[in-house]
């Protein structure tokens, strides 16, 4: 049962990147094409923290109110991080009229009128990982699930399992390694949020500085600093970097800090620090000390809010306030008599991130030597705290800031004990070994090396880097791809770096291939032909050239109907480049990634099996290396008949392939002899498997028939079809002419055994 689950889980969540992948407008979230049952939908939005999912579902219900959307007549939002807290047990009308919103008058009447329309309801849960306490999900065993009183995690989980409003829709926001998908079996419909183009970056800094003086200088300042112009890719990132710009312009400088630990440090600095007096200066050190340690105890139980009676003094709740650092907010209450009760909760993830960095290089209960647990980047037995995902950066940042006059304003910490933690990171990094790291952890520690801006760390880094650099599914973000492009610039060292299902983007990937020590890459090949098509556009035939001899494609595999539109993007690549080439009077030029590719995979199931091999095949012959075609897939493409005969009629032009393989497509007696016509064309072919189809004694003497022609056959595998013991006399025969095949695999279950082991008896290359 558990393995299962498991196998349940795997499926779900493992190709998540390798989905076909669509932009949507927001009016567009809610359909779900081919879904015409009344069962529950699921939808589930992700996105980094500070990508903006609350806003967008703030967005969402307001269009609602304002008419669109109007399939719901009922719209609930659930703040996760507030219904986790709630210890009271709730039916579905309290949690939907009671905790929500409660209606003046006849709610019973629109409970009722609930039940009977599920359909038109929409239920919104915000921040899937405000459920801390998710590990312990209990299933909903209630009786009568609607009207019994459960827990608040019980109801969701009835909700999720369709036992409580059935029909309904479920919107959950979510991280994108989060653990919803362990606790939704199914989901219709996942969205990500990715965050800011470049333009779209531009646009907002633009805005921002509109009716400013600054408005050019804003925008030329921080597109200088690239690192910090590539995290305003986040929303949330985006409006810190132009906070701080504004602020140090209107003290003259004229340039930002270049880690995003200095723009965090300068950020509480401007906060706090220029109307304080001496006075208050140890006050507010004190303060940001003690909220420090609390974000630290929250963070570890991944937690933002608290009661206000557990914040140490009014002191410290009046300092966060004051400057922006917690947000008020709402309690659940725990019972009907109770009084709303109020608490705190810190406005922004990347406040508490830094906060508990700071935390932990105060604390004088944390020895040095122990400091270096807190890195995510440590071996695998360590648990990384992903929930805190950004506080190991600052760590590390603040260690190499200790002696910043900006740090000393915030903390009285001893220049001996900084300077000695500092030496205990330096030690560890200098005894870690890089080449073990898996590819996430790699990256965080490059991440961590370029918040220090300490050469030595760089470069013993940049040193220490494998040739072959695999990023395979990991998604890189616009400040990853830097600090990469900046790292690898400092090893003389030749890289050949696997980007694939990295969702790069076409910028990114230009901006690494482009590096001279870069010398082959794999990559998206939708992102890779759009990166061609802007070089070309733009008439930057060098780099055009440069990378498409960097590119690897070999071996390529299709997943999807988007993949074989993206091969065939590739081919029509190469049409372009040669009219290109013809025009300017040179001899045409062939994409190495074309002439050098081997080995194709197919593997789009049934659903689209035939119709990916039919647009498929019209540019096989663009491959003249082809020399294996696998069309064998887990869940079975099922090409059948109509796919057999539509590949044999390109056979002639695969002068190379060596290895063909047709197992379980489904393929018939029609298919078999469509096949037999043209398996002669195949000058090349040396092992065919037609292993698991529907071929039965006409299809086995069709294939007998052409065996002796096809002299470059060493393997024939036909097991488990459905051909007797006349076929299987048939291909007998037939191998007699054949001494170049060395093997003929044809168990099948309709064959009788003694008739089988008799013609092996006749020839021994033929196997059970």
């Amino acid at each position: 049962k558990n393995s299962a689950k498991a196998i349940e889980k795997e499926l779900v969540t493992c190709s998540l990147q390798e989905k076909e992948k669509t932009a949507i407008n927001r009016s567009q979230i809610f359909q779900i094409p081919q879904r015409k049952d009344l069962e529950t939908k699921v939808i589930v939005l992700l996105g980094k923290a500070g990508m903006g999912k609350s806003i967008l579902v703030q967005k969402i219900c307001q269009d609602w109110s304002n008419g669109e959307f109007s399939q719901f007549e009922f719209v609930f939002w659930f703040d996760c991080k507030q219904i986790s807290l709630s210890e009271k047990r709730y039916s579905l009308k309290e949690l939907l009229l009671e905790f929500f919103v409660k209606p003046r008058e006849g709610s019973d009447e629109i409970f009722e009128y609930i039940l009977q329309n599920p359909a038109k309801v929409l239920l919104i849960f915000d921040g899937f990982k405000g459920l801390h306490d998710h590990e312990n999900f209990p299933r909903c065993s209630a009786s009568q699930p609607e009207k019994d009183l459960c827990s608040i995690k019980e109801l969701l989980s009835g909700l999720i399992q369709k036992k409580i409003l059935n029909g309904c829709t479920l919107l959950f926001t979510a991280r994108p390694k989060g653990k919803l998908y362990q606790y939704v079996s199914k989901v219709d419909k996942t969205i990500e949020i990715v965050g800011f183009s470049p333009q779209q970056r531009e646009l907002y800094i633009t805005r921002y500085f509109e009716e400013s003086p600054y408005c050019d200088s804003a925008l030329k300042l921080i597109k200088e600093c690239e690192y910090l112009f590539s995290h305003c890719y986040s929303p949330v990132m985006c409006r810190f970097v132009c906070f701080l710009c504004e602020a140090m312009l209107e003290m003259g400088e004229k340039s930002l800090p270049s880690t995003l630990t200095g723009v965090f440090l300068k950020f509480f600095q401007q906060k706090i620090m220029l109307m304080q007096t001496d006075v208050t200066a140890t006050q507010n050190q004190e303060s940001l000390a003690t909220l420090a340690r609390i974000a630290w105890c929250l963070g570890e139980k991944h937690q933002s809010a608290m009661k206000s009676d557990l914040i140490p003094s009014k002191e410290v709740k009046e300092f966060a306030l004051k400057y922006g650092f917690f947000l008020p907010f709402a309690f659940p209450r725990h019972s009907d008599s109770e009084e709303e009760e109020f608490g705190s909760t810190f406005s922004d993830f990347v406040i508490q991130n830094f906060l508990c960095a700071l935390h932990l290089l105060l604390a004088e209960e944390l020895k040095d030597k122990n400091i270096t647990k807190y890195l995510s980047f440590l071996s695998k037995k360590k648990k990384p705290y992903n929930w805190l995902d950004l506080m190991p950066r600052f760590l590390v940042g603040l260690m190499f800031l200790q002696n910043d006059p900006y740090f000393c304003s915030l903390s009285n910490e001893d220049a001996k004990q900084s300077t000695k933690k500092q030496k205990t990171l330096l030690k560890y990094i200098r005894r870690l070994q890089i080449h073990t790291l898996c590819p996430e952890r790699l990256l965080e520690l490059l991440c961590c090396v370029y918040e220090t801006q300490n050469n030595y760390l760089l470069q013993h880094v940049a040193l220490r880097l494998e040739p072959d650099l695999s990023f395979l599914g990991i998604v890189l973000t616009p400040p990853d791809v830097h600090v990469l492009l900046s790292i690898l610039k400092r090893s003389r060292k030749e890289f050949s770096l696997d980007l694939q299902n990295s969702s790069i983007g076409m910028e990114g990937l230009q901006a690494l291939v482009s590096l001279k020590n870069v010398t082959s890459f794999r990559a998206p090949l939708s992102d890779t032909v759009r990166l061609w098509k802007s070089l070309e556009q733009t008439k930057d035939y060098e780099l055009l050239k440069a990378s498409t001899e960097k590119f690897v494609l070999d071996p390529f595999k299709a997943k999807t109907m988007k993949d074989i539109s993206d091969l065939s993007d590739l081919v029509e690549m190469q049409k372009m480049m040669n009219c290109v080439q013809e025009a300017s009077g040179r001899t045409s030029y062939e994409i190495p990634a074309i002439r050098n590719l081997r080995k194709l995979e197919f593997a789009l199931g049934p659903a689209c099996g035939l119709q990916g091999l039919q647009k498929l095949v019209k540019i096989l012959a663009a491959f003249p290396s082809l020399q294996h075609l696998d069309l064998d897939a887990l869940s079975e493409n099922g090409i059948g008949d109509e796919g057999a005969k539509s590949l044999s009629e390109v056979f002639p032009t695969l002068t190379s392939l060596e290895t063909l393989n047709l197992s379980q497509n489904k393929i018939t007696d029609q298919g078999a002899e469509n096949l037999a016509t043209a398996l002669p064309s195949l000058s090349s072919l040396k092992t065919l498997s037609l292993y698991n189809n529907n071929i039965c004694d006409f299809g086995a003497e069709n294939l007998a028939k052409v065996l002796p022609a096809m002299t470059s056959l060493r393997v024939l595998d036909v097991q488990y079809n459905k051909i007797t013991g006349v076929g299987a006399q048939k291909l007998t025969d037939s191998l007699r002419k054949c001494p170049h095949i060395k093997n003929l695999v044809m168990w099948n279950p309709t064959i009788p055994y003694g008739v089988l082991e008799h013609l092996q008896q006749l020839d021994s290359r033929i196997s059970v």
